[in-house]
């Protein structure tokens, strides 16, 4: 499939087609690990649109672990009033029906050492791509995926010039397929989705106008909109002059369905002006149209996340709504799953045995997250979807952006503040003192990490030996509380351990398994659970 008439567009052990928010994650993730990878992007510059995202807990821990969080909060304090609320309002300039999230982290200093924040993608990426770029990936800009093949040795991407048409190829050991909801790549592999499928065909109005008079000394980060000319959001900057209005409904559904769905039917100025008004509730604001979007409000799954080389992360893998903010974290969350694990398998440290984890932890957590979505989608914007879609009950946030599990009898989810350090779930954050310096203990991951008891040395001897029985895999190990301070002697209770136990964490935070106690054999029992996390047998 690679004719002559053909440029070689380069080689990377992996490549990633997409090269977004997702792509870029995927690329620093790489990089961090010293893989290289090559983004394949079919836009040939980042949209200047000001889309806001909304970061999770664990996807600042992701960041943290870059080295960037403190630059994307940076970024996000020049964009954005911290701290703020999501509320539901009949217009800015109306009553205000509810306060849905009173505080955006209230609470969150006993789980991470991390806090959820927004930032523009047009601000985030740009941080990403030098992180990657700095670590050895490469992206190539205005080329899109025309065809991939697969090999027993690799994955070749046939690619387009988006400007002349020039075809180039790539090749890589692998492929990872970060490229949206209307995914090539998955079309290509002929991968089927499943889900609720499309309930609105809605528009994002970005837009200029002084909203000050109705939002100054209100820390609102989210404002949903329901009133009887329409449903969706606000996203402010933190002046109130600028942002977007997410429109999903318009008019009565009840009269017209289909009319009221379809959001997106009419994009003149002088209507997106209109809907922005409506929404302010003040009928001569001073608008300007600074440009829009069409998007549909959808819920499907990837029947499958991966064939033999390629890898599906991000919308390419799962499509949700807006609400909750999860679509980009779970992507995020995909492409960090998906990226500790090649970099093994490339080292040769792990067979691809390993790879094949990726789509049995992965998509149990797209189908339960996407669920969720759908769910605040219909109780905080189409309310009379609920009796014909019955959606799922609305679980806490924290179960969702910290508490999903892998392969756990504890099912997919539960409360973190409950997990206690089970296998299966995120490794808990507890508060540590190294060198005078305060770290959490999810500053110590980075390779498989053993945190043991103060009286847990067998453990830390057990771990050494693992290191030269495993092909030389990188296993870290401390005694908390010998090697590195606990500060208030939280860390046993907090991974439900003695202080003769051990716990074994995984290069992704998550527990692989631990032993309560100290007695038997340590290097047997360890290496049956480095043995397990490499793979199935």
């Amino acid at each position: 499939m690679s004719g002559g008439n053909r440029n070689s567009g380069g080689e990377a052990p992996v490549l990633i087609a997409g090269g977004g928010l997702v792509g870029l994650s995927a690329a620093a993730f790489l990089a961090q690990r010293g893989i290289r990878s090559l983004a394949m992007e079919k836009l040939t510059a980042t949209s200047p649109l000001p889309r806001a995202a909304f970061f999770h807990m664990r996807t600042m821990e992701l960041f943290r672990s870059l080295g960037i969080e403190d630059l994307v909060r940076e970024r996000s304090a020049q964009d954005f009033v911290p701290e703020g609320a999501i509320v539901a309002v009949e217009s800015l300039a109306g009553r205000k029906l509810a306060d849905i999230m009173p505080s955006l982290n209230e609470g969150v200093e006993v789980l991470s050492p991390c806090r959820r924040l927004y930032v523009n993608q047009p601000s985030l990426e740009p941080i990403l791509r030098d992180r990657a770029l700095s670590a050895g990936a490469s992206v190539v800009r205005g080329v899109e995926v025309t065809d991939v093949h697969q090999d027993a040795s690799g994955v070749t991407v046939m690619t387009r010039n988006v400007v002349d048409g020039q075809q180039r190829e790539f090749r890589g050991q692998f492929l990872l397929a970060a490229d949206g909801g209307h995914s090539k790549v998955r079309d290509l592999l002929g991968i089927p989705c499943a889900g609720r499928g499309v309930f609105s065909n809605s528009v994002t109005i970005y837009f200029t106008a002084d909203l000050s008079p109705w939002l100054g000394g209100k820390a609102w980060s989210i404002i949903y909109v329901n009133n009887p000319q329409l449903s969706g959001f606000f996203r402010m900057n933190r002046s109130a002059q600028t942002g977007f209005l997410g429109v999903n409904t318009v008019g009565d559904y009840k009269l017209d369905p289909l009319a009221a769905t379809n959001a997106a039917a009419d994009v003149n100025e002088s209507r997106l002006i209109e809907l922005v008004r409506l929404a302010a509730g003040v009928p001569d604001l001073k608008v300007r149209i600074d440009g829009f979007s069409r998007w549909r409000a959808a819920t499907s799954v990837a029947q499958s996340f991966h064939d033999r080389r390629v890898f599906l992360i991000g919308d390419a893998a799962h499509l949700m709504p807006p609400n909750g903010g999860f679509g980009g974290n779970t992507g995020i969350h995909d492409a960090h799953n998906i990226a500790w694990k090649l970099a093994l398998v490339v080292a040769g440290h792990a067979d691809r045995r390993l790879l094949e984890t990726y789509a049995s932890e992965r998509k149990p957590v797209a189908e339960f997250t996407v669920e969720q979505a759908f769910s605040r989608y219909v109780a905080r914007t189409a309310p009379w979807l609920a009796a014909s879609q019955r959606p799922e009950p609305i679980v806490d946030d924290l179960h969702i952006e910290l508490g999903y599990l892998y392969d756990s009898p504890h099912g997919t989810h539960m409360d973190p503040r409950a997990a206690a350090g089970i296998p299966g779930a995120r490794a808990p954050h507890v508060w540590l003192k190294r060198a005078g310096r305060r770290i959490s203990t999810l500053d110590l991951v980075g390779n498989f990490t053993l945190l043991a008891g103060v009286d847990g040395g067998k453990w830390t001897q057990a771990a050494a030996a693992a290191t030269t029985c495993f092909a030389n895999l990188p296993v870290d190990a401390y005694c908390i509380g010998r090697d590195i301070e606990d500060t208030d002697g939280s860390f046993t209770q907090a991974y439900g351990i003695s202080s003769q136990g051990a716990s074994l964490v995984r290069p992704d935070g998550f527990v692989a398994w631990r032993g309560i106690g100290g007695s038997g054999d340590c290097t047997a029992a360890l290496g049956r659970a480095l043995a397990s996390s490499l793979g199935p047998s």
